[in-house]
């Protein structure tokens, strides 16, 4: 039980990671959605000459390199938990509700934890460097009507990807949250990586930042093409 506590958390990061692609088919999420408007971004900016372009691009990198120093820390954090672990298995007797853990179901549990932000800190220094990418082509990118529509859906694809890898680390995040519980108890460990689930899913598909992107989306099309209709159920 211990042990399935452990990877449950990791296993569900996994599971959100490579099921939702196969949700966003019949229903966008809001990163879809706003792909949407990362289009737009590029397409506008292939029309005019403005800094406000670099200035959107450097607070995209400045978010993104702050979470990787913050993933970099953490993961020198569980180092320096192993060399501490007498006097952690002493606090961990005091607040565990189950049983006492053994150094050993500890040890690993340290170690999935260790694996989660090692992932993510790959994932957000992945996402630095294609936004880097992002501003060099946007940089390059013909103005004035200059630009054809293959380097504007390249320009933004490209962006796209850096933000789902941005998505990724910081779901990691979310999910370490479930893997401190374990110190508690294992079943709180498993009940907050659903509620996890949740949360994410709900942030994705049915909140109301999603419900106001998509209107955006939808007013921005019906603007952009006055004489083809577009359904909701496009988007």
């Amino acid at each position: 039980m211990s042990l399935l506590a452990t990877l449950f958390p990791l296993l569900c990061w996994f599971a959100y990671n490579n099921g939702v692609g196969l949700v966003e088919r019949h229903y966008p999420s809001l990163s879809a959605i706003m792909s949407l408007q990362r289009r737009r971004w590029v397409a506008n900016a292939a029309m005019h000459e403005t800094p406000y372009d670099a200035i959107l691009a450097g607070n995209l990198m400045g978010s993104v390199s702050f979470l990787a120093s913050t993933s970099a820390l953490l993961v020198l954090a569980n180092f320096a938990a192993f060399g501490q672990l007498p006097n952690l298995m002493q606090t961990l007797g005091s607040i565990a509700f189950d049983h006492p853990y053994a150094p050993i179901e500890v040890q690993i549990h340290f170690a999935v934890l260790l694996t989660i932000f090692v992932l993510s800190f790959f994932a957000f220094t992945l996402s630095l460097r294609q936004f880097n990418h992002f501003c060099i082509m946007l940089g390059a990118l013909g103005r004035h009507g200059e630009a054809t529509e293959p380097e504007i859906d390249a320009i933004a694809r490209l962006n796209a990807m850096a933000a789902k890898n941005f998505n990724n680390g910081l779901r990691a995040y979310y999910f370490a949250v479930a893997m401190v519980a374990w110190f508690a108890s294992p079943w709180l460990a498993i009940a907050v990586s659903l509620a996890t689930v949740g949360f994410i899913i709900h942030r994705e598909f049915f909140s109301t930042a999603h419900r106001l992107a998509a209107s955006v989306a939808i007013s921005a099309n019906r603007r952009d093409a006055p004489n083809e209709p577009v359904a909701d159920d496009q988007l």
